[in-house]
Order: C-alpha cells, then sequence, then structure tokens
C-alpha cells in the first residue's frame, strides 16, 4: 500500500460524514422515540438516543460521559498506532481498521457534542428487537469482522493450509 495515510482518511472521513450526517437528517426531520417502519417485522427507521456504551451499557452510571469519551479517544490512538504499522500485504487489516476507526470517531464526536450516541436503524423480528444502532455502529461492526477474518487468514498462512 504506496500511501496508508491517504488511504485510512479516504476511508475513514468519507465514513464520519456519512455517519453525522444520517444523524443530522434525523434529528432534524423525526420527534425522539418515533418510528418509520421500512420493511414490515423487520426494519425501522427511528429516532433513539443511547447514553451509554453498546446495548445501554454504563447508561445509568455517573462516569459515562468521561470514561467514554476517554476510552473512544484511547481506541482511536491505538488504532492509528497499529494502522501505522501494518505490512503493505495487510490490506483486509487496513480496511477494518479504517472503518473502526471511522465509527469510533462518529459516535465520539456524538458524545461529545450531545452527550448521547444518535441511533436510527431498527432492526427486529416481530416484537424481536436489536437495539437501534447507526451508521458509525454498522463500521466497527464490519470492521471487527474483517480483523477477525484478517486473524483467521493470517493462522491459516503461517499454517501453510492457505
Amino acid at each position: 500500500m504506496k500511501n496508508k495515510y491517504l488511504f485510512l482518511a479516504t476511508i475513514a472521513i468519507p465514513l464520519i460524514v456519512l455517519d453525522q450526517a444520517t444523524k443530522l437528517i434525523i434529528v432534524r426531520t423525526m420527534e425522539l422515540h418515533s418510528s418509520i417502519p421500512v420493511i414490515r417485522n423487520f426494519f425501522d427507521i427511528v429516532h433513539a438516543r443511547n447514553q451509554g456504551a453498546a446495548f445501554g451499557v454504563l447508561r445509568d452510571s455517573s462516569i459515562r460521559l468521561p470514561f467514554l469519551i476517554g476510552v473512544s479517544l484511547f481506541a482511536a490512538v491505538v488504532i492509528v498506532i497499529i494502522f501505522c504499522k501494518l505490512r503493505p500485504d495487510q490490506k483486509l487489516s487496513a480496511w477494518g481498521l479504517s472503518l473502526v476507526l471511522s465509527g469510533a470517531l462518529g459516535n465520539l464526536i456524538d458524545r461529545v457534542r450531545l452527550g448521547e450516541v444518535v441511533d436510527f436503524l431498527s432492526v427486529h423480528w416481530h416484537g424481536h428487537y436489536w437495539p437501534a444502532f447507526n451508521v458509525a455502529d454498522s463500521a466497527i461492526c464490519v470492521g471487527v469482522g474483517l480483523l477477525v477474518f484478517d486473524m483467521i487468514l493470517e493462522e491459516k498462512r503461517k499454517k501453510g493450509s492457505l
């Protein structure tokens, strides 16, 4: 990878902009706790807020905001350090780290600006709901998936079975 920092910026910046733009649209056009069904009994656009971390963890803690901002900043620094150490052949890891970084920064912006994260994608099956999420959360999940997949491939390469 010739210029990996350009690659990182090319992935992260548009995703952060997309994340923030979609959240802004939701905040400006939907009442809090409102819902627009898209696919009946499966997918809705909602306006939800998450004061905690994943699945609302730490939602009611008095230290939640400084803790979550600190963890996000620390994670971003660690991701950039790991990204800088990637070998040129670690393209899948470069994608994964870029996605995780963009998601972490997208949600960090919400926490700093609003004290909570705006979520708007709701997947459910009849009465069984997955917690609402957003573009940043999606980027983090896909990025982690790519990193895990790359680790599995790396192990297979080391064992000579790939």
